[in-house]
């Protein structure tokens, strides 16, 4: 039965799975998830529970987590609500389920001081699409529920209406990452699903995910700014008709190119362009 469900977006092993999937798949025992929030501005998300393990993407501060293992050497294995992705990260980087954020953090990186005061030593750095639950503002800081003061043009309202082409240009020369999702270091999927987020639309994680689930299909000679381009594996943003921007491990950076250019570039390697989707 199991081989029927993608186990990165269904929390089953042989040995232990959600209880809304029993009957679904087959395991030894069928458990309710325990809710936590991420604490730590980045974390890991291991597809086993090794530090050495591959890294499948990950999660930002204030993401809720649906919990079904602890185990004894500090790994959680459960499921991020927002994307439903599943892997394995380390129970330090979750605590317990707080306010609900209103706001995230909308530029590449963000500091929360102690007071309104800008030359205290910040208490976090936040990336990106950080969740800040703001419990007032001044007309310079947005003020969590911890006193501390986050500048008030860094941050927005979850759910925002933005450019997310204009998001992700942000992003330019930050390192590629495989399954990196901050301005530490991103992927090519990730850079497109943090825009979309940050943008106020949500999308799924990995890119054969998001050429199924976004979009509708257009031409590849009608490209316009916020399309999407696909490959085997690999997804990149257009500007414009003409240009494109994508993190990628040719540049092992996030880069904008001419988009003919990176056409004929991945060509060569023997991958062609297999969509391209409108939002």
């Amino acid at each position: 039965m199991g081989d029927m469900l993608d186990p990165r977006l269904n929390p089953y092993r042989p040995d232990i799975a959600a209880a809304q999937l029993r009957g679904r798949v087959e395991a030894a025992q069928f458990v309710e998830a325990t809710t936590y929030e991420v604490i730590e501005p980045v974390a890991d998300i291991r597809r086993d529970p090794a530090h050495e393990a591959a890294l499948d993407t990950q999660a930002l501060k204030g993401e809720r987590v649906a919990v079904y293992e602890l185990s004894e050497e500090g790994w959680a294995w459960g499921q991020l609500e927002r994307d439903g992705y599943v892997g394995y990260l380390s129970a330090n980087a979750l605590g317990p389920v707080g306010a609900a954020p209103t706001h995230q953090v909308s530029v590449p990186r963000t500091f929360g001081f102690p007071a309104a005061n800008i030359k205290l030593p910040p208490m976090i750095a936040l990336p990106m699409g950080a969740g800040i639950a703001v419990a007032r503002t001044t007309d310079s800081f947005a003020v969590d529920g911890y006193g501390w003061h986050y500048p008030l043009h860094h941050v927005a309202p979850l759910a925002a209406p933005g450019d997310f082409v204009a998001m992700a240009e942000m992003f330019v020369s930050t390192p590629y990452l495989w399954g990196g999702k901050s301005w530490l270091g991103i992927d090519c999927s990730g850079l497109v699903q943090l825009a979309l987020q940050t943008a106020g639309q949500d999308g799924p994680r990995d890119t054969y995910m998001q050429e199924k689930a976004l979009g509708r299909p257009v031409a590849l000679g009608n490209i316009r700014r916020g399309d999407l381009l696909f490959w085997k594996g690999h997804v990149a943003i257009a500007r414009d008709a003409e240009t494109m921007i994508h993190a990628n491990a040719h540049h092992m950076m996030v880069a904008i190119e001419k988009t003919a250019d990176a056409i004929a570039r991945i060509k060569a390697t023997g991958s062609d362009v297999t969509s391209v989707k409108r939002l």
